[in-house]
């Protein structure tokens, strides 16, 4: 379903589009489907990548353009997975974050990155308190692009 967005979102005074969405969604994971640590992460997890893509797209839609087309529970996703480390997060943010800078314009890619940063450190709290682990390393913030 397609749902216009908000017009209070982030992403319609830094141009982010569906299409644009789109695009940058799916040269990521093509990135990330062969990324010698991330791969086969995701290519384990991941049955169907037509669904998720479509589904990672409705989830950047949402957070972009606060269009709620996505409806999921990414935390309880990414806590079930005991392989996801640190090192996974930061090599996930460097690879959106050049592939960011590729496919957007710039203001476009400087909202992608700053709320992939903060989503990052949002899912490495959670995994770390359902670990019940006492701390989470602090990402470098990668927004000076």
């Amino acid at each position: 379903m397609t749902r216009l967005p908000s017009p209070e979102a982030p992403g319609i005074s830094a141009g982010v589009t569906e299409p644009l969405i789109q695009d940058l969604v799916h040269a990521f994971y093509a990135s990330v489907r062969v990324d010698p640590l991330l791969g086969p992460v995701f290519n384990s997890a991941i049955g169907d990548w037509d669904a998720h893509l479509a589904k990672l797209c409705a989830f950047w839609s949402s957070v972009t353009l606060m269009s709620g087309r996505y409806k999921g529970t990414p935390m309880k996703v990414h806590a079930e997975l005991p392989q996801i480390s640190a090192e996974h997060f930061a090599r996930w943010l460097a690879l959106f974050h050049s592939t960011a800078l590729d496919v957007c314009p710039r203001d476009a890619a400087r909202l992608f990155i700053d709320r992939a940063e903060r989503i990052a450190q949002s899912l490495q709290l959670g995994i770390a308190l359902h670990r019940g682990e006492s701390g989470v390393p602090a990402l470098p913030s990668r927004t000076r692009g």
